[in-house]
């Protein structure tokens, strides 16, 4: 049978080279990276020199750079150590912290809002997207409160693919901290009403294979990235956080990472997240058109020769590997068990809500029915995806959504 793989924004296979490089550090330079003899000290150099080709990638300083278990620690660090640090810092303030989010992103900024929320510790606004999962600034702008202290708007929508205005944010939260700025400097007396500047973080899981991170074009504040989603291992990921940037430590232990996270360093899994980004650099441009080329042949394919089919998410600012595609009377489900057994590999969502009987909450914010949103495939594809594969799945599609609305109470086939 054949193996078809088409669910690379669940988790990508981790290069050779990664792993060549990750190996010795299982077992021949195996010491602790906190340890001041010999085998920690080559340990730690390791660590830090994954820490410098990751920071150049983001152009950034090393030291800005904080390694954490992946994507999920990294937005918990972000959030809830920005928001506790605002607590711990100031009891100046009559209002909460207001935090700046949007309805589709991935759940481990989601959850954290809700979470503190429901503590009380802070005020969120979730601002929508419109009908193609784009973002508006002006959405944003007008959401901006007194009391907004932290905008946090994922990079790429991790369901449908949808490319952020992150660049154009970034401007309009530097013109709103200039006039905080401005306000602060005119205050004599009123010590109590000075303004917090507004800290922006973008979730950048699904983008730093794809998109430019450059922090500093982007104008982000904080940045998340988990290595498994660009050919590392599991395990381990990274949060920038800019220099002034203050969080507060969201577990307790040792020193490590300038005392934001305590834990032994993952050494191999952080050596392999510093080849897997040095990797990226190699034929970049040549591999992102061949993904984007099959990725434009796979959509047309679908909507012109399976009826009723609609793409979800803007057909341009999109990942050059996603394809979000609903099928009309159909369950998800089904035709992933269908695909399943052809041997291809997609996702009705995120990973992370695997096994939920809820429809996705990314395609409810953009306005589709329930019905819709529970009929809808998530294919991404990757480097090593083929025309060849492309064809293959197209035909198992055909098949499978004709078998399926043939058994559908909806009567369409």
């Amino acid at each position: 049978m054949k193996k078809i793989y088409l669910d690379n924004a669940a988790t990508t296979p981790t290069k050779p080279k990664v792993l060549k490089a990750m190996m010795p550090y299982f077992s021949r330079d195996f010491g602790n990276a906190s340890s001041i003899h010999s085998f920690g000290r080559k340990a730690k150099k390791a660590v830090e020199k994954s820490r410098m080709i990751i920071a150049k990638y983001l152009n950034c300083d090393a030291s800005e750079i904080i390694f954490t278990s992946g994507g999920t620690e990294s937005n918990n660090l972000a959030i809830k150590g920005l928001i506790t640090n605002y607590e711990l810092r100031t009891t100046k303030f009559k209002n909460k912290p207001h935090i700046i989010t949007s309805a589709f992103e991935h759940h481990s900024v989601l959850n954290v809002c809700k979470d503190l929320e429901e503590k009380g510790l802070a005020e969120v606004t979730y601002v929508k997207p419109d009908s193609k999962g784009i973002i508006s600034v002006k959405s944003v702008r007008e959401a901006i409160k007194e009391n907004t202290v932290l905008i946090s708007i994922m990079y790429v929508n991790n369901e449908i693919g949808t490319v952020q205005p992150i660049q154009v944010l970034s401007k309009e939260i530097e013109l709103e901290n200039k006039k905080r700025m401005k306000y602060n400097k005119n205050l004599k007396s009123e010590i109590l009403n000075l303004k917090s500047e507004i800290v922006f973080h973008t979730d950048a899981v699904q983008a730093i294979e794809y998109q430019n991170c450059n922090v500093k074009k982007l104008g982000v504040d904080m940045l998340s990235l988990s290595a498994h989603k660009f050919g590392g291992p599991k395990g381990v990921g990274a949060l920038y956080v800019k220099k002034g940037v203050k969080l507060h430590h969201q577990n307790i232990g040792g020193a490590q990472e300038n005392h934001l996270r305590a834990g032994t360093y993952n050494t191999p899994g952080i050596v392999g997240m510093g080849k897997a980004i040095q990797l990226l650099n190699t034929k970049s441009e040549i591999r992102n058109t061949k993904v984007k080329t099959l990725r434009d042949y796979f959509i047309n394919r679908i909507l012109k020769e399976i009826p009723d089919t609609f793409l979800n998410g803007d057909k341009i600012k999109r990942n050059p590997n996603n394809v979000n595609i609903s099928f009309k009377y159909i369950e998800g489900e089904a035709i992933l068990l269908h695909l399943d057994a052809a041997g291809i590999a997609a996702s009705s969502g995120s990973a992370c809500t695997s096994g939920s009987l809820e429809p996705s909450h990314v395609l409810l914010s953009i306005g589709l029915k329930h019905e819709d949103a529970h009929g809808s495939i998530r294919f991404t594809l990757g480097g090593m995806t083929t025309k060849k594969e492309i064809d293959y799945t197209i035909e198992v599609l055909k098949k499978t959504v004709k078998k399926l609305r043939s058994m559908s109470p909806y009567g369409k086939d």
